[in-house]
């Protein structure tokens, strides 16, 4: 198996989690794409994923699967042990649900704040996401507001449980550790009153499957190309 993607960047982050915790490490080719060079915006690269995204992940049969919850839904379900994306219908539908959340409170609105509010990714993507308008800064701060009211409802929901769908380690979780790489980039930081999700994102750091897998970052060079 093959997956395209950028280490340390935040839904290759996810994948690669995922990866580590079902022992599939040794299982996978990675082919770097140059995102910030914007190769998963050319034809070679979307004639694989039309949707111009990473991570991708192509089988040996040729089947290519975007979409970090598929890719994830058909590693954990490889061994007949799916530990990451639930075993019994409730347990499926309560991951599923947390894991919605988690996109749309954090990893969602931080990727449209870093791309509207912040350099983003550089001018060689500029051609690939919104024209320059007015508004542009405005719906960059608002998208930063959703996050910052994301985090208060995960801090919330971990004073009471360990983890986003109850007592185990979940996709819920590698999706919103992700995002919070993400806010970490943009300059949206953890609030220090905020105890239980900086105590949560402790120990899920600190998760043989998390640590030394993912980065604090994106990588050193990229930051560097960046100005950052």
């Amino acid at each position: 198996m093959k997956i395209y993607d950028r280490a340390g960047f935040p839904n290759p982050a996810r994948i690669r989690i995922v990866l580590a915790a079902k022992g599939l490490d040794d299982s996978i080719e990675f082919v770097p794409v140059d995102l910030i060079g914007a190769e998963h915006k050319q034809p070679a690269y979307l004639s694989k994923n039309p949707s111009g995204v990473v991570p991708l992940l192509e089988l040996d049969d040729g089947t290519l699967i975007s979409e970090s919850t598929a890719i994830t839904e058909y590693l954990d379900n490889l061994d007949g042990n799916p530990v990451l994306t639930g075993r019994t219908p409730k347990e499926k539908a309560v991951i599923h649900m947390m894991q919605r959340r988690a996109e749309a409170y954090v990893t969602d609105p931080v990727g449209l704040y870093f791309h509207h509010a912040t350099p983003g990714l550089g001018d060689a993507l500029k051609a690939f996401k919104s024209p320059e308008w007015e508004g542009r800064v405005v719906m960059g701060e608002r998208e930063g507001e959703k996050v910052r009211n994301g985090l208060k409802y995960f801090d919330e929901l971990l004073s009471k449980q360990p983890y986003l769908a109850g007592e185990d380690f979940s996709m819920a979780d590698i999706t919103l550790f992700a995002g919070l790489m993400h806010a970490d980039v943009s300059g949206i930081t953890v609030p220090p009153q905020y105890s239980s999700l900086r105590q949560w994102r402790d120990r899920v750091s600190g998760l043989p499957s998390v640590k030394n897998r993912t980065g604090q970052n994106l990588l050193p060079e990229d930051l560097r190309r960046l100005g950052f």
